[in-house]
């Protein structure tokens, strides 16, 4: 069917506003803009925490480092054996008309001697190739076998090596015994030696020659001369004064070269 130019005029036209968008865009936008804000200001806090963290475990860790350290750190103490800390070798009575003498038990202090009598029988060690076996000492014609072990029954059969002390020509205190009036009387003259002196060690592999520094008269209990050194040294400890043996006489000699 036709329709007329005219009643298509004549249809009333109704205006209907146009939806805006514009508003709800706004809010949304406004709400994300504070959303990223307080997300940034978290992931910021978070980061700038993480650094505070691990800065402080740095330190803690430290900390903790310099403990472990200051525990693992421990004096180092030169090993010397047990009996040094009670007296000093060789210490025997004076010999009678028979020429007959025992250990002077009288000089170790009473509370100590059941320790002294326990280390009677120290392990003696293994014969080795740097080990002393003789001593020289050309001023006071001294020429004597070198055992190791520096005990009653060792001393009967020449000069005595405390064990653990060093060997020749190592750094550090090479310890030597022999009586002065009984086995030989190997040490009799040895306040007869000057500065100077020669003291000369051999081992199964060559000879070492020690100077004379000085002398000392001490107590029996005066272990501190058997003490280790930083250096190659040698003391030779022996009764005294002659039939007496109320002392020590002490002889210390460094290594030569």
């Amino acid at each position: 069917m036709a329709v007329e130019p005219d009643a298509l005029a004549s249809v009333p036209v109704v205006d209907t506003p146009e939806e805006s968008s514009d508003q709800p865009q706004v809010q949304v936008s406004t709400r994300r803009r504070v959303l990223d804000r307080l997300l940034l200001a978290v992931e910021v806090l978070a980061v700038v925490g993480l650094f505070g963290v691990l800065i402080s475990g740095f330190g803690v860790l430290r900390d903790l480092n310099k403990e472990v350290a200051s525990v693992l750190i421990q004096e180092t103490f030169t090993p010397t054996p047990l009996v040094m800390a009670v007296v000093l070798p060789s210490g025997h009575l004076p010999p009678d008309a028979q020429g007959n003498t025992r250990p002077n038990d009288e000089e170790i202090p009473e509370h100590l001697r059941p320790m002294v009598q326990s280390l009677a029988n120290i392990p003696i060690p293994t014969p080795a190739p740097d080990q002393a076996v003789r001593l020289q000492v050309p001023a006071i014609k001294i020429d004597a076998p070198i055992v190791q072990g520096d005990g009653w029954e060792q001393l009967k059969k020449g000069v005595g090596q405390n064990v653990g002390s060093a060997n020749p020509g190592q750094n550090g205190n090479v310890i030597l015994s022999a009586h002065n009036d009984v086995y030989g009387e190997i040490f009799r003259n040895l306040d007869k030696l000057a500065p100077g002196d020669q003291v000369i060690l051999y081992t199964q592999q060559r000879q070492y020659v020690y100077v004379v520094d000085r002398t000392a008269i001490v107590e029996p209990t005066a272990v501190e001369v058997m003490a280790g050194t930083g250096s190659p040294t040698v003391t030779l400890i022996s009764c005294y004064p002659y039939l007496v043996d109320k002392q020590r006489i002490v002889v210390f000699a460094r290594l030569q070269n």
